[in-house]
């Protein structure tokens, strides 16, 4: 699926990932290809993508890894998946 990850002053990640994982408000959940539409109030927290995810140059330094993902942490924000498009705009 693709993934867009956008804050006020930049597209940090546009790419295709096979999952992704958020922070939301009553707890985090993960979302996979062809999850059922989706549009969520984010809270302080990480976003987690499968590590064979390709980061920009520019946006490496912005990630780290735990575990077997590929982390980017968040004070809050809004998800939106529809058609396997995810968009996640953050504080």
């Amino acid at each position: 699926m693709h993934l867009e990850i956008v804050s006020p002053e930049q597209i940090i990640l546009s790419g295709e990932v096979k999952t992704v994982s958020v922070p939301g408000i009553n707890g985090e959940f993960q979302m996979l290809d062809n999850h059922a539409p989706v549009v969520s109030v984010l809270k302080n927290g990480s976003i987690k993508l499968d590590s064979s995810v390709n980061l920009p140059k520019g946006s490496k330094d912005k990630f780290y890894q735990e575990n077997s993902k590929m982390c980017f942490d968040i004070s809050g924000g809004v998800i939106e998946l529809n058609d396997n498009k995810v968009v996640i705009l953050i504080d």
